[in-house]
């Protein structure tokens, strides 16, 4: 049962989309801290780990930890600050997948985390009277930055809000904007702050796409450069003998019964009842076709 699930996940990992992975990865960010967390707490010692993931307001902090500008993006600590970004980091960035590709929606994730980070970082440091040291830690900032894209380039798409009914989703980013500004003023100035910083970059984005130009079409390039370092293989040169034609047709013949076998024991007993040796062989069967 165990292994059946784990193979499932990691099937849905593989095969998903971009979005998938964005929130598979926040998700095992925030879970693997957590659990890290109780061993602190049930040893009586202070959690400081996360102190390394999060994004800090004082250039010393910042140069002691430079890569904490796209860790802190990935990184939650409590349960419905997590819950709330990812949920809605699914459904902007459904919406966002009916207009763009994978791609954009990595890059714009990215990019519109930093911008946040960096807004909040310089507004922190112009503004040192006002605004005392902090740490900044979330996905806020590239999510806005994913619903001020698309909302920009399809103003008029609706979406169904509980005690609302359909509203434009031009208006949920602009009334979110206007929350975000007035809410400098409260407990959590930096993560209003980066949240302006990520809708900047959103809106920013889209104007200039809309115009022929994509802003992050470089930065795309270079994280397929990034991941194809990890995709290498080395190649392997076999020799095998021609079969002939009488080989052949039997051989797919065996593979087709076998198939045959398998779809009825799903129609049967559903997909669950597989072995793992059935769910490998349907995968590379399907892959064949």
């Amino acid at each position: 049962m165990t292994n059946s699930i784990i193979q499932d996940l990691r099937s849905t990992i593989k095969n998903g989309d971009m979005l998938i992975k964005l929130i598979f990865v926040n998700s095992a960010v925030f879970v693997i801290f957590r659990i890290i967390y109780l061993f602190y707490f049930l040893s009586g010692q202070p959690f400081t780990l996360g102190y390394w993931m999060s994004l800090p307001s004082d250039p010393a902090g910042l140069l002691y930890k430079p890569w904490t500008l796209v860790t802190y993006m990935f990184y939650h600590e409590g349960l419905l600050h997590f819950f709330f970004n990812v949920l809605n980091l699914y459904w902007f960035g459904k919406i966002f997948l009916l207009y763009f590709d994978e791609k954009k929606l990595l890059s714009i994730y990215l990019l519109g985390g930093l911008t946040g980070g960096l807004f909040y970082f310089a507004v922190y440091n112009l503004l040192p009277n006002i605004f005392p040291p902090a740490i900044l830690l979330g996905a806020s900032a590239s999510v806005i930055a994913i619903l001020f894209a698309v909302a920009f380039y399809a103003p008029n798409f609706k979406v169904f809000m509980v005690f609302v009914g359909e509203v434009k989703l031009i208006y949920i980013a602009i009334f979110s904007l206007l929350l975000y500004v007035i809410l400098i003023a409260s407990d959590n100035p930096g993560g209003n702050l980066a949240h302006i910083g990520g809708a900047l970059f959103g809106y920013l984005w889209v104007r200039r796409y809309q115009r022929g130009r994509d802003i992050t079409r470089g930065f795309g390039k270079f994280l397929e450069s990034f991941f194809a370092l990890f995709k290498r293989r080395k190649m392997k040169v076999t020799y095998k003998r021609p079969v002939s034609d009488m080989d052949y047709n039997h051989k797919k013949n065996i593979d087709q019964q076998e198939i045959d076998r398998i779809l009825d024991k799903i129609s049967k007993a559903g997909y669950g009842s597989l072995s793992k040796d059935e769910k490998d062989i349907l995968f590379r069967m399907s892959n064949k076709n």
